[in-house]
């Protein structure tokens, strides 16, 4: 079960045939370069683009467009079945699991307490975490007495992923997923298992996409506001911004109705996945949401309603050591040179991904309902069809 590709990885899988389920098809660039989308979006290319996921091995396929920041006039698109037993079709109100779409919430709640000044970026982790966590494992330089804040978010660390530990990784999404699928975890938990595998950089050295980072960061928010991290998220984001679909399930297996099924393959075989313990994932990536709750976050994010600027340059960052990650949120280039902002989570059952315009005018979010499609094409034909001018839009004013 990985929570999310690193999407550096991602986007150079995507590119070789316009991804469909990793992270989409084109290279980060810094967000300075960025030119202004002219889009002439295209609904019939944006849905053909769905259907080509369902042909590449995804049951169902879906995306919800915003623009203008309107979301009452957003467009809804959908392809292939939200359920293979009885056939029924993918909804707009349908409840999924976000994955590592996760990561820009706990973000921004990190953010709003270093401007707050409850917190700093450059503050040792160590220094923020609650009684009982371990600091260190028994490779050198495997601590967190040695990593801050701003390490964390950007993914420098250097910290092992932990849904890459053998034993966890055959649990979580292998052959043992089946009968690991109910297994409970805690935060803790998995950081000591995190621990006890050397560290792939030195700390601020180098840039390696890590869910660990974010777990740890979720043990930040409760030690410094004395609540747990998704309590934070409800009280700041969810409930101000009416995310009224999105939430943090904890240990329940169960999805929020209305919701379709979740699939996996598993050694060959295609498999129900709906239903799991989620606490495997945390602040790394447990959220339940819907496409409209997505753009409506994004849409709040990106137009500067949930950072002050100071935050926000930070959250946009070009300092990512590979590629434009910045803190929660990455740049992703278009074939046609426009860039977009956003995220992207999987997990097991489910793939979702937001991209949106610098100024969160203009999003799409889009998702699939597995995370083990059979090939890698067209997830980048989605977002191309709703920010790319279209051939006909260049004629026109050619």
């Amino acid at each position: 079960m990985p929570l999310s590709p690193a999407p550096r990885a991602a986007a150079r899988a995507a590119l070789s045939a316009l991804a469909a389920l990793g992270l989409t098809a084109c290279s980060s660039i810094p967000f300075t370069s960025a030119p202004s989308p002219g889009a002439s979006p295209s609904p019939a290319a944006a849905t053909a683009a769905l259907h080509r996921l369902v042909a590449d091995g995804a049951p169902g396929a879906a995306s919800l467009v915003t623009r203008g920041g309107h979301l009452a006039a957003s467009r809804f698109a959908a392809a292939g079945v939200a359920d293979l037993r009885n056939g029924r079709k993918m909804r707009r109100p349908d409840h999924f699991r976000a994955g590592s779409l996760t990561k820009t919430l706990v973000a921004t709640v990190v953010l709003q307490l270093v401007g707050e000044g409850r917190l700093s970026l450059d503050d040792r982790a160590a220094d923020h975490l609650p009684p009982g966590v371990p600091r260190s494992g028994p490779h050198d330089g495997s601590d967190l007495r040695r990593v801050t804040v701003r390490q964390l978010l950007d993914h420098t660390s250097g910290l092992f992923n932990y849904t890459d530990d053998p034993r966890l990784a055959t649990e979580l999404s292998g052959t043992g997923f089946p009968a690991h699928r109910y297994d409970r975890y805690t935060a803790t938990e998995l950081l000591r298992i995190a621990l006890t595998h050397p560290l792939s950089a030195a700390p601020g050295t180098a840039y390696a996409y890590s869910n660990t980072n974010y777990l740890v960061l979720g043990l930040v928010i409760r030690a410094v506001t004395g609540h747990p991290y998704a309590e934070e998220v409800r009280r700041r984001i969810l409930v101000p911004f009416g995310l009224r679909d999105t939430s943090f399930p904890g240990n329940s297996p169960a999805l929020p109705t209305p919701h379709g099924r979740g699939y996996s393959r598993i050694d060959g075989h295609r498999v129900d996945s709906t239903a799991f313990d989620p606490s495997r994932a945390g602040a790394a990536g447990e959220m339940i949401t819907t496409l409209g709750d997505l753009n409506r976050f994004f849409a709040a994010l990106l137009g500067g309603r949930l950072l002050a600027p100071r935050q926000m340059s930070e959250l946009r960052s070009e300092k990512a050591t590979d590629g434009a990650y910045g803190m929660g949120l990455y740049a992703t280039r278009l074939p046609c040179g426009v860039t977009v902002w956003g995220h992207n989570g999987d997990i097991s059952g489910s793939y979702a991904q937001t991209a949106s315009t610098a100024d969160g005018r203009h999003l799409v979010s889009y998702r699939v309902n597995t995370d083990t499609p059979a090939g890698h094409t067209d997830g980048t034909a989605v977002l191309t069809a709703e920010f790319c001018p279209s051939r006909t839009a260049r004629t026109r004013h050619s």
